[in-house]
């Protein structure tokens, strides 16, 4: 009897084990279970914010269009999940009939390692995420190169610094926005429309890619009209060249057209009267120690040797119309190029011996990584053009900068949309965005309204 009694309980204890091992299984794997998917909610609540502030960054600039938001909106998220491939997901973006919000929803099936046990074999969570937009922001610097590498390229510590406008790149190219060897870039938001190569450079905030290409603003500005040629006034150089606009002596010049464009140079000082200068089939170059200014100008360039070269002792101070056909425009340049001429080669050789005073002739422009048609080019190596007031457009050029020295700091605003932008030698230039501190306008499409983004859930 007692024996029985005694395999009777041995028989219960092990039915009791087995019962409250089970139901510890059960319960560590429920919580394995729930871990997962708090994890999973977590990750995909981080994606849909990261998509929803990628379109709404898109959404700020005023070109947007709705097809490209959603595109950028949900490539972003697919980008930032690391679980799609095991866990399928579903991505829906809503972008506000008006575009002041993108809204990404996002939802992902869960497969469960323990809940088969109870009869659940997946489980689903989801996120939400709204962006809004708050005002419209609009652009300080396109490079507007469809396909090139490095149609935005920033070398050798060169750095563009614009806190409250966008920086961005047309270019589809897996590198169509470079930086290197230190370079810097600060900005509200820094977009391209193919991918980035940033990692040995500094941007603030982190490049965009895959956003929408934006349609070149200043594509319906009409051109100046282009006159009869000018001739230079009397006592403007020492030595005077047959077919030459040579200028070095202090003087005073007036608005038309330079045949065969204008050459500054020695220790000319030069102050422009207010109106358009036409560069005629001939480059703008200033050279030596020469000072060129004018207030109310602007510059306007054809032909294949249209370009123009600011040397590295020179001193620039330039400021746009604030009324007529070139308002708001600094420079602009005829939109066809076939065979264009590097400014440096077209430097007159000194008349005179140099001396020691006077800075050597700059070397050849670097070339660019690669380009999708050919370009002028348009060079600032002055250490001293710190006011270069209004907007450079050059949808057929190229702009390099390789100064040493700020560039275009103590200006109101300056705006560049160029075929390419390249900085090199370590310049810092400054796209300021002070529109109510000059009279200068902001051509529509670029410019003054800036904007922010709020985030909600």
């Amino acid at each position: 009897m007692t024996s029985a009694f005694h395999r009777d309980r041995d028989g219960t204890v092990t039915v009791v084990v087995a019962l409250a091992a089970t139901t510890l299984i059960g319960l560590v794997g429920g919580a394995m279970d729930y871990a997962r998917l708090v994890s999973a909610q977590g990750q995909i609540q981080q994606a849909a914010d990261t998509g929803a502030m990628a379109g709404g960054n898109a959404l700020k600039l005023v070109v947007s269009n709705t097809a490209s938001i959603v595109g950028l909106t949900t490539q972003t998220i697919q980008s930032a999940l690391k679980d799609s491939a095991n866990n399928s997901v579903t991505i829906q973006v809503d972008v506000a009939s008006d575009k002041t919000s993108v809204t990404a929803t996002v939802e992902q099936t869960v497969q469960l390692t323990f809940g088969p046990f109870v009869g659940m074999s997946t489980s689903k969570v989801s996120a939400k995420a709204k962006a809004s937009v708050v005002g419209k922001m609009r652009l300080c610097m396109l490079a507007l190169d469809p396909a090139a590498a490095g149609a935005f390229n920033l070398e050798k510590s060169a750095q563009v610094t614009a806190y409250d406008c966008a920086l961005y790149s047309n270019s589809k190219s897996a590198s169509g926005m470079v930086g290197r060897d230190n370079a810097m870039a600060r900005a509200q938001t820094i977009c391209s429309a193919g991918g980035t190569s940033t990692t040995r450079a500094n941007f603030t905030p982190n490049p965009q890619s895959g956003c929408p290409v934006v349609p070149d603003p200043l594509a319906d500005r009409p051109a100046p009209e282009i006159g009869s040629c000018i001739t230079l006034p009397p006592g403007a150089t020492n030595k005077p060249k047959a077919g030459k606009n040579l200028i070095d002596q202090s003087v005073t010049l007036n608005p038309g057209t330079y045949c065969g464009g204008l050459e500054i140079r020695k220790r000319a000082v030069v102050t422009l009267n207010p109106g358009v200068y036409v560069m005629k089939d001939g480059p703008l170059l200033v050279t030596n120690d020469a000072t060129l200014s004018g207030v109310d100008v602007a510059f306007y360039f054809t032909g294949d040797k249209g370009s123009l070269l600011f040397d590295k002792k020179t001193t620039i101070n330039l400021s746009a119309p604030i009324s007529g056909t070139m308002a708001g425009l600094l420079m602009s340049e005829e939109r066809t190029v076939s065979a264009p001429v590097d400014p440096a080669s077209q430097l007159e050789d000194e008349i005179e011996e140099v001396t020691s005073t006077i800075s050597p002739k700059p070397g050849k422009t670097p070339p660019p990584l690669a380009a999708s048609k050919a370009m002028r080019t348009y060079r600032i190596i002055s250490d001293n053009a710190r006011t270069i007031l209004g907007t450079i457009y050059l949808p057929a050029g190229r702009l390099v900068i390789d100064a040493s020295k700020p560039v275009a700091d103590m200006s109101a605003y300056t705006v560049v949309v160029a075929q390419q932008i390249s900085l090199y030698e370590g310049p810092n230039l400054y796209l300021n965005a002070n529109y109510n501190n000059t009279s200068v306008p902001v051509p529509k499409g670029l410019g003054p309204i800036s904007g922010r983004l709020l985030l909600s859930q």
